[in-house]
């Protein structure tokens, strides 16, 4: 096995270390009341702020981030940029939109639930599906641009019947916008995009200023500002998912290629130097093989500055005594991705239990997922994938139960229903039951 300190990457062992100590090594931060004290004591100023102030608050804090040039009438964007914009994007770019919204949008329809009723002996039950009315999309911005996320959220929330969508995405230091994205949300049908980023935007969706619309739900993934006031404000408006950096687990045998995998590592761990990359492999060769490879694309990368803090602080290449137990590890890990680069990926997908999303087989990037497979790439992170799904047509729709008694059958249910209010000291409610009992009875 390569050295650890030769290259910017742990290098694990179970059969060498044990399989406990790995799991020790492997943990990853979640948030933490207590660290996230001081971002939170400026997350809830900014979030006061922009409630009392609307708009002036929002140009304040704009020209205090970087756009200096920031006012009240250019936090829209208009029309005509829009159109311009969608002229900007080249077509091969424009094609490949289309391509995946036409993807994402055939996916998310079969996700779709319907409204049921059924008479139960009198009684009419039923659920009733709804779309949400109005949602706020926030887009990161800075290291990249990402019209990708405009569609993972949009597509999902339009098919889910959505009426009014509205997008937020941080401009840069002249307040721009990259054309791509803002060509992402035209196709989309965004009814307005919003040059605010940060914790503010998603203050002004929950709030509602002079300019910016108050939504129902807020939706998309963002940095530590944007995800502690989406934590702050649920129950003020919906939320999605708390979303944090990207992460990968790659589950891979001697049948997978080291230039893929090596490549699957690279691609999450460019998102940042908070992203997490790891592999878990029975295979010494191909361990020490991935390792080289990784040395030497790290030396050449234009996104080394990313990508070397990310493997040197969130990465590992795990060896492992055998399949079963990298399945083990990446269960307790709970990835936000996780790709089963192995002969038989379908003999071995029912054995991972807690993943954002599963990628089988060594052809299938994780980066098909971040662009254009049919899925969300709205995924959870942190280890939350214990109990969180991947954003989906469901985040976007109400359900309300529905009943309907007739009087044979209320009468029948009253008493049983009025001797659990007397067992809970609840005397109006057992009058309300036994009025219903009483009315049957005399036949009024």
């Amino acid at each position: 096995m390569p050295r650890s300190d030769a290259l910017p990457i742990a290098i694990l062992s179970t059969r060498k270390d044990g399989i406990e100590k790995v799991r020790q090594r492997l943990q990853r931060p979640t948030f933490d009341p207590l660290a996230m004290a001081e971002v939170e004591g400026k997350v809830r100023d900014i979030l006061s702020a922009v409630r009392q102030q609307g708009d002036e608050a929002l140009v304040a804090i704009e020209r205090q981030v970087g756009w200096k040039g920031c006012t009240k009438e250019r936090l829209k964007v208009s029309d005509d940029e829009l159109d311009k914009a969608e002229r900007q994007v080249p077509a091969k770019v424009l094609d490949a939109l289309r391509l995946a919204h036409q993807r994402l949008e055939n996916f998310h329809r079969r996700q779709l639930p319907s409204s049921w009723f059924v008479n139960d002996e009198g009684a009419l039950l039923g659920q009733l599906v709804q779309p949400i009315e109005r949602v706020g999309i926030y887009v990161p911005g800075g290291l990249a641009a990402y019209p990708s996320t405009v569609l993972h959220v949009a597509v999902p929330a339009k098919v889910a019947g959505v009426k009014e969508l509205y997008l937020a995405t941080p401009p840069d230091e002249q307040g721009r916008i990259p054309p791509v994205v803002l060509a992402a949300a035209r196709l989309c049908g965004v009814q307005a995009v919003f040059r605010v980023g940060g914790a503010h935007a998603i203050a002004a969706f929950a709030f509602g200023t002079e300019t910016i619309p108050k939504v129902d739900k807020i939706a998309g993934p963002g940095g530590v500002y944007p995800v502690v006031a989406k934590r702050l404000l649920y129950g003020v408006v919906g939320i999605d998912l708390l979303p944090g950096p990207s992460e990968v687990a790659v589950i891979a045998d001697d049948t997978a290629p080291a230039e893929w995998v090596a490549m699957e590592l690279l691609a999450q761990a460019e998102h940042g130097p908070d992203s997490v990359a790891v592999l878990f492999t029975p295979s010494a060769k191909l361990l020490d093989d991935v390792a080289e490879i990784l040395r030497r694309r790290l030396l050449r990368s234009p996104r080394r500055r990313y990508l070397e803090p990310a493997l040197r602080h969130h990465g590992a290449l795990v060896l492992t005594r055998h399949l079963q137990e990298a399945i083990e590890l990446a269960n307790d890990g709970a990835f936000e991705h996780v790709a089963l680069m192995i002969a038989e990926p379908m003999a071995w997908v029912g054995k991972l239990k807690h993943a954002g999303a599963i990628f089988l087989g060594a052809t299938t990037s994780v980066a098909f997922g971040d662009y254009l497979a049919g899925p969300s790439h709205v995924l959870p992170t942190a280890g939350t994938a214990r109990f969180a799904s991947g954003l989906s047509v469901h985040d976007f729709l109400r359900r309300t139960s529905l009943v309907m008694l007739s009087s044979e059958q209320a009468a029948q249910l009253a008493e049983a229903a009025a001797t659990l209010a007397d067992a809970e000291g609840l005397p109006a409610h057992a009058k309300a039951l036994r009025a219903r009992k009483k009315r049957k009875a005399t036949g009024d």
